[in-house]
């Protein structure tokens, strides 16, 4: 096996060990993107002169025996809505082409302190709208399982940079499952912390409320020991909650020895039912059957509200987008377009000119709406009633919480799909987030992990745990369990079955 193959926590023992140096981990991790992302595209830049520069850094602290933290000269990817020092922040739209940030997103500043050198920036839906990443302005990301498959979205370039083993870990972000979702159809796990406990300063805002940074790693312990890296308080994001996250590696390596006995668990019974791709529902039952061998209590429990979950988000989420997105105006920075014909135009012309260019129909699509919803006349009876859906979302988390110590679904309602077949279907794209959603809402932590492959099409599942907020290591126990277990099923990890990149493997 080679090193890109390797988790990052091997990684990481094997610098420790002095089995092998950053740089030449770094460099192994450029060759694989060189081979494989002319088929993939999970990046956007790629940073190679930085990346090794920070390399050979990571080596120098080794050698000294002042290693910056436990992944210290690991690499990672960053998805391309995070801020970063150096290299372009283009949030997947021709509006921020070329853009170099004056600054670093607090968890890029929290990886470079690691020592973790950052490979590039990954490809995403534009301004993180979508779950397909078919929506980035330049062209999609494709799913290593098959090539002709999208990778989920928004952040599909992290999620296809992991699983393709051109990056041990990647960092996302999560509105609505941008995360959880990619992971779900790509075989990865995909974290979404508890809303507040990873820094959102630096962060391209598509819903302040909504909006969430996490990991995008291969296997449950990786993202404990990312998830530990970026966590934390921070003064300089008004929304940060006190406290650091601790105990997320423990939880993983716990849950790992395979014992859940005294967790009591809850399915959800209202993300079942119709609509939902039986290959689906049969390997998550499997999971949910597998949590019993190994010592929980499952039982079902009823959130009522969360067939509501959908139609709320859809009005708060283009509410905070279209606020967000009018900064973009042609004027402070982003680009500028001129409008055809006008001699000496206002600077209205200049702005619907410019948002006209520089904004993809799905980002336009939302605008519209968002705006519409907070339009006089309209606030109470679209914003206010979706507000109030949300704190009924709050409140069927909370009693269901009362009952369990985590709850489970599937994390998406299907397989990947096709490239273009939901392109022309706003709603049938949306659909894609009816699992993932309620967590957004009332800010709970979830992980997607792999289980298994559906019977219909040979593609990834993903099983999602909830748990309560500022619970996340609850995450890591039972995603741990799950993932150790069903490795043993299937002889070794579930990438390792990926069929599309066999030749370069």
């Amino acid at each position: 096996m080679s090193w890109v193959h390797k988790s990052a926590a091997e990684l990481a023992d094997a610098l420790a060990a002095g089995e092998v140096t950053s740089v030449e981990l770094t460099q192994a991790h450029l060759d694989r993107i060189a081979a494989v992302d002319g088929d993939v595209h999970a990046f956007l830049h790629i940073d190679a002169e930085g990346a090794l520069a920070a390399a050979a850094a990571s080596d120098a602290r080794r050698a000294a025996g002042t290693p910056a933290s436990g992944p210290d000269g690991v690499p990672i990817a960053v998805k391309d809505v995070l801020a970063t020092i150096g290299q372009p922040t283009t949030c997947g739209s021709k509006m921020l082409e070329g853009w170099h940030p004056p600054y670093d997103a607090t968890v890029v500043a929290k990886v470079r302190a690691a020592g973790m050198p950052i490979l590039g920036k990954t490809n995403m839906d534009e301004f993180a709208m979508g779950s397909s990443t078919e929506n980035s302005a330049y062209g999609p990301t494709r799913n290593p399982w098959d090539l002709d498959r999208i990778p989920g979205g928004s952040g599909g370039g992290s999620a296809a940079a992991v699983a393709a083993f051109e990056a041990p870990l990647a960092l996302g972000t999560d509105t609505g499952g941008s995360i959880r979702q990619p992971g779900a159809v790509t075989g990865t796990v995909g974290v979404k912390p508890t809303y507040g406990s990873v820094s959102r300063y630096g962060l391209v805002a598509l819903a302040n409320s909504l909006d969430q940074v996490g990991p995008v790693t291969r296997t449950v312990l990786d993202s404990a020991l990312l998830h530990e890296v970026i966590g934390g308080h921070d003064p300089l994001d008004s929304t940060s909650i006190p406290g650091a996250p601790a105990g997320l590696v423990d939880a993983a390596r716990q849950g790992a020895s395979g014992d859940l006995s005294g967790l009591k668990v809850g399915v959800i019974t209202e993300l079942a039912g119709d609509g939902w791709q039986d290959g689906v529902m049969t390997r998550v039952q499997e999971s949910v059957e597998l949590l019993e061998r190994l010592g929980a209590e499952v039982v079902e429990v009823s959130c009522p509200h969360f067939v509501h979950a959908m139609a709320a988000y859809y009005l708060i989420l283009p509410a905070e987008c279209s606020s967000n997105l009018a900064k973009f105006d042609a004027m402070r920075y982003g680009m500028r377009v001129l409008p055809d014909g006008v001699a000496s135009p206002s600077a209205e012309e200049v702005m619907k000119a410019t948002r006209d260019a520089g904004f993809g129909a799905e980002v336009k699509r939302r605008i519209i709406l968002g705006t519409y919803a907070l339009s006089s006349g309209y606030y109470d009876a679209f914003y206010g009633q979706a507000q109030k859906i949300r704190t009924l979302i709050i409140r069927d988390f909370d009693a269901a919480f009362e009952q369990v110590d985590v709850l489970v679904s599937p994390t998406a309602p299907t397989t990947a799909f096709p490239i273009g077949e939901k392109a022309d279907d706003p709603l049938a794209m949306y659909l894609n987030d009816l699992a993932t959603i309620p967590a957004n809402l009332a800010g709970v932590p979830g992980i997607s992990v792999p289980a298994g492959l559906a019977a219909e099409d040979g593609l990834p599942v993903g099983l999602q745990v909830l748990a309560p907020v500022k619970a996340d290591d609850r995450l890591y126990r039972v995603g741990a369990a799950i993932e150790a277990a069903l490795e043993k099923e299937w002889g070794g990890p579930l990438l390792a079955q990926a069929p599309a990149l066999e030749e370069t493997r």
